[in-house]
């Protein structure tokens, strides 16, 4: 339950947020940094979402869409060699206009965990003061905050990295906090 519930996160915020956002753009071509952290295979602290390679080939089926076709996928890193060449080949299967193996339908119609509402929440609610295809998400009455907290760590974290792809203008982070706890980085050299 838990891999899905990875694939319907993304596609559920590809579907609500990227998507309306981009069609309203009218981008004349789309490039796309293609690093895969989210697939399956990328352990915490690097990934950990489990997001699977038929999953990103369905992603970028959807970008197909936009840009009459014109995109561009560059391969940016990765940290599992397999993981990265499954959805290498199913992003490319998406490009040649192959069929894809559907995603199962209760993939496609399993709500998200509440973590990911309140965040999607706020994303949308952000998001739908510049672009009017996006509409403000309401969080169903019957989920509390607090059933949140009961949620498993990985989901917690994969659901604030996501709400990290919101920029709200009033508010401002620490610049300690926003990268992700426990993601390594290149020392800087003392100047």
């Amino acid at each position: 339950m838990k891999h899905h519930m990875r694939n319907h996160l993304s596609i559920f915020c590809f579907r609500t947020v990227i998507m309306p956002i981009a069609s309203e753009f009218e981008p004349d071509f789309v490039l796309v940094s293609a690093g895969f952290d989210a697939i399956e295979g990328h352990d915490p602290p690097l990934g950990g979402y489990k997001v699977t390679a038929k999953c990103f080939g369905h992603l970028i089926k959807q970008l197909l869409k936009l840009a009459d076709g014109h995109l561009v996928l560059a391969l940016e890193g990765g940290h599992d060699l397999t993981a990265i060449c499954d959805a290498s080949e199913a992003c490319l299967n998406a490009l040649l206009g192959n069929e894809l193996e559907p995603l199962s339908e209760d993939i496609l119609h399993q709500a998200p965990n509440v973590n990911a509402m309140v965040s999607l929440q706020k994303i949308t609610e952000i998001h739908s003061k510049y672009w009017k295809s996006v509409e403000p998400y309401a969080v169903p009455v019957s989920c509390k905050l607090a059933d949140s907290q009961k949620q498993e760590r990985e989901e917690t974290e994969a659901v604030s990295a996501m709400a990290l792809l919101s920029v709200d203008v009033e508010q401002s982070f620490p610049q300690e906090n926003s990268r992700a706890a426990g993601e390594p980085m290149e020392e800087e050299p003392a100047l």
